[in-house]
């Protein structure tokens, strides 16, 4: 039986969005926010970290095979310290393409959100 790559596949899907599409072999997952607001930026980007590998294990790959990351910080003071996450969450695996932006997030409480693409593993 061969798989037909053509096919759009969404995971976790509401009337807003899918936290996860699938097409030719590549994983969108849509912005990924932390659940615990109380949290400091540390602890809201390793929840999100946490969300993204579980959504990407979903969907059969890992971090190992990003493509491209946006992440989107409320706070510019909070840049280095996400990068330093971001590094040590990474540690030995390729970097993906990235970009970082500064925005006001929907909810007010959360410091972080974060978009990625992945191939299939």
């Amino acid at each position: 039986m061969t798989q037909d790559n053509t096919a759009i596949q969404r995971l976790n899907s509401n009337q807003i969005m899918s936290a996860v599409t699938i097409h030719h072999q590549t994983v969108y997952l849509s912005g990924q926010v932390p659940n615990s607001t109380d949290l400091d930026v540390r602890g809201q980007t390793l929840e999100v970290f946490a969300k993204i590998e579980e959504l990407l294990a979903l969907a059969n790959t890992d971090k190992s095979q990003l493509l491209s990351a946006q992440l989107f910080v409320k706070h510019l003071d909070d840049f280095q310290t996400v990068n330093q996450l971001w590094v040590e969450w990474l540690q030995g695996h390729g970097t993906p393409a990235r970009a970082t932006i500064q925005a006001d997030l929907v909810n007010p409480d959360w410091l972080i959100e974060i978009a990625v693409i992945a191939a299939q593993a």
